[in-house]
């Protein structure tokens, strides 16, 4: 995963019980009128999302506004209700200071092996984007294609929860804004990776304000997304037993699956941002 943290066995429970099913309640009206009437979300097979511990592992859109992260939420809200615990693995700079008890309500937890793994262990499902900040402002000439920018975490922690990874695939996202550049020469440039551990600067063009650094609040374009659930993955089945698994060669299946699925995606959308 990354930009891992590790923080402890304590800390990982804090984070869980932060979570409050009421609350995330609460905010599901106001993320449903955003995803269904804005964006026109279309959720596929989130029957094959199995009981227990699941990790979900998809790719990620939209820069600054990634709705593929409330697009699943509520998609797995109206399909097993608040009951079922749901958790995202988010960038520790969302969960700084307010923020850790306005999104860890919600349900959101460090991007740690560890809080990740605890997660898991207690039957939640868990989503992550092992492409983080790099797949969320790929450019739009990649917009269909599967980047994580040669994280693999994700798979060791699957195996030591025990879990099946669920690959996730979503299209529409990258056309809310157009992504000219990451921009990791201009991060450089401007130390960003020194001060703030951006590794990234984007140049985005976005509406209102043009041509401008992906980190400006543009607003979105209402871009249709529709996101696919694939069959789970055992991996131990599948590759061998723990701990001999080539992490590579799973990771490399992984993502080939998601892109033969992204693929036929953009062959059944007819217009972007119309879908």
């Amino acid at each position: 995963m990354a930009d891992e943290q590790t923080i402890n066995g304590s800390e990982s429970a804090d984070w869980l019980a932060l979570r409050d099913a009421a609350y995330v309640g609460r905010l599901m009206p106001l993320l449903r009128l955003a995803v269904k009437l804005y964006f026109r979300s279309d959720v596929q097979g989130l029957e094959r999302i199995p009981e227990g511990g699941a990790l979900l592992v998809s790719n990620h859109s939209g820069g600054l506004v990634p709705m593929d992260v409330p697009v699943v939420a509520v998609a797995v809200y109206d399909h097993f209700s608040a009951e079922r615990p749901f958790y995202v693995l988010a960038h520790d700079g969302l969960l700084m200071a307010g923020g850790k008890y306005v999104l860890g309500r919600a349900g959101f937890l460090p991007a740690s092996r560890e809080s990740a793994i605890a997660a898991l262990r207690a039957g939640a499902t868990t989503i992550v984007f092992p492409g983080g900040d790099y797949d969320v402002f790929r450019p739009t000439k990649d917009a269909n294609r599967v980047d994580f920018g040669g994280r693999k975490g994700y798979v060791r922690t699957a195996l030591d929860a025990g879990v099946p990874i669920v690959p996730v695939v979503s299209i529409g996202g990258q056309e809310q804004y157009l992504f000219l550049s990451r921009g990791e020469w201009l991060a450089r440039l401007l130390r960003l990776d020194k001060l703030l551990r951006l590794k990234i600067a984007p140049i985005i063009v976005g509406i209102p304000f043009g041509l401008t650094s992906g980190y400006v609040p543009n607003l979105p374009l209402p871009a249709k997304i529709v996101t696919r659930v694939l069959e789970p993955i055992c991996v131990e089945e599948e590759f061998g037993p723990n701990p001999d698994i080539d992490i590579d060669e799973v990771d490399r299946a992984i993502r080939t699956r998601m892109q033969a699925a992204l693929d036929e995606l953009a062959r059944e959308r007819r217009f972007p941002v119309i879908g």
